[in-house]
């Protein structure tokens, strides 16, 4: 099992967009190092979905269900998509501030790589993520 954040603008494609559908391509993902991270992802993977831009919180858990295939929003190049399913709107959620303000949480890619849409997130912080949400 492995755990991971996409970052999402709500205004292009937000939780609330997602638990509407039932199901989403997470397609779109234009950097080298966020599509590898897409290729590494399994079936079965957590992943907290991020609001980017002006709210800054992640919002809830959705979980991998089809493993990373050709992006077919792509009009040239090698790029990769998965399918994700909504699973569960966090009870509280966490705040890039609180985020940053927690020093276990201090080598945390949301902190240090902030604009990386697809990132890896440890056990560990997983699990401190959970705790700081109630869930």
């Amino acid at each position: 099992m492995q755990y991971w954040l996409l970052k999402t603008e709500p205004s292009t494609y937000s939780w609330d967009d997602l638990v509407c559908d039932g199901k989403g391509s997470w397609d779109g993902v234009r950097n080298y190092q966020a599509r590898n991270n897409l290729r590494a992802m399994k079936k079965g993977d957590l992943v907290f979905i991020y609001h980017s831009v002006h709210e800054k919180v992640v919002k809830g858990i959705a979980e991998v269900v089809r493993e990373v295939y050709r992006d077919q929003t792509a009009t040239e190049g090698d790029w990769s998509m998965v399918e994700i399913v909504p699973i569960q709107k966090l009870e509280k959620e966490i705040s890039l501030l609180e985020i940053k303000q927690n020093p276990d949480l201090k080598e945390m890619i949301l902190v240090n790589h902030s604009r990386l849409s697809v990132q890896p997130v440890s056990k560990k912080e997983w699990e401190i993520c959970l705790n700081l949400s109630e869930t």
